[in-house]
Parts: structure tokens; C-alpha cells; sequence
């Protein structure tokens, strides 16, 4: 497995009590597809951490599973949706669509202060999937 370390963004250090943090696990279709979504993910990891109201980002995969996962914290669900509709984001989801077999999103409200973790990621993922059919 391949983490890159929390990079802190933009918004790093504000003076709020509450951060939106957003976890994802992404399944490419074929192991074929790793190259070009680590590329693409990279490209997307880079504006995360540069993005308005981003407190820090990282991300995580499997390559040998081709199994993607982000973790960010943000400011606001406003920041995330911006970030979303944003170039490249916006067309790195669209293209990358094809490639993509399972995906699963989930967001919530954390302390702000230490970034977030892995484990709690991981459990907030796999409790997303149970509820999703």
C-alpha cells in the first residue's frame, strides 16, 4: 500500500472548531487502468491542496488491487463542491468515469486541530458501504 502524507491546504491553521472531512474509495475496472487513474488522482491530489477552504489532503492506494482512497478535511461542504466542479477535478471525474467499478463517498463533522485518520476513514467507508445497495 502507498500513502502520500497529509499535505496541509489553503485553509490550514484557520480558527474554526469544526472541519467537513470527505473519505472515498475508488475500484478501477482492470488493474490495466492503474497507471492512468495514479496519474489522474495525483493531478486531483495537487489541486485539493491548493483549493479555497481545503485544510489538507491525502491519499492512499493499492495498486495491485487497484483500489484508490482520498482523505480531506475542509472548511465547508461548499469548499468540497467547489473543489468538485473545479478544473482539473471536474474533468479527471468525467473522463475517468469509464475506468471507475465502485465508489464509495462519505462525509461528517470532526474536532478540527489533528488532521484525520486513516482508521477512522476506514470504518466511516466500510459503514457507507453496508448502507449502500
Amino acid at each position: 500500500m502507498l500513502t502520500l502524507p497529509w499535505a496541509a491546504g489553503p485553509a490550514a491553521g484557520t480558527d474554526q472548531a469544526e472541519v467537513t472531512v470527505l473519505a472515498s474509495e475508488l475500484q478501477v475496472r482492470s488493474l490495466r487502468h492503474v497507471p492512468g487513474f495514479l496519474l489522474a488522482s495525483l493531478r486531483a491530489f495537487q489541486q485539493a491542496r491548493k483549493s479555497p477552504g481545503a485544510l489538507g489532503a491525502t491519499l492512499r492506494t493499492s495498486p495491485l488491487r487497484g483500489t484508490f482512497w482520498t482523505l480531506s478535511a475542509w472548511e465547508s461542504r461548499e469548499a468540497i463542491n467547489a473543489y468538485v466542479m473545479a478544473e482539473p477535478h471536474r474533468t479527471v471525474m468525467k473522463s475517468l468515469r469509464p475506468v471507475v467499478a465502485a465508489t464509495v463517498f462519505t462525509t461528517w463533522e470532526a474536532p478540527a486541530g489533528a488532521p484525520p485518520g486513516w482508521a477512522e476513514a476506514d470504518r466511516r467507508i466500510e459503514e457507507q458501504r453496508q448502507r449502500t445497495p
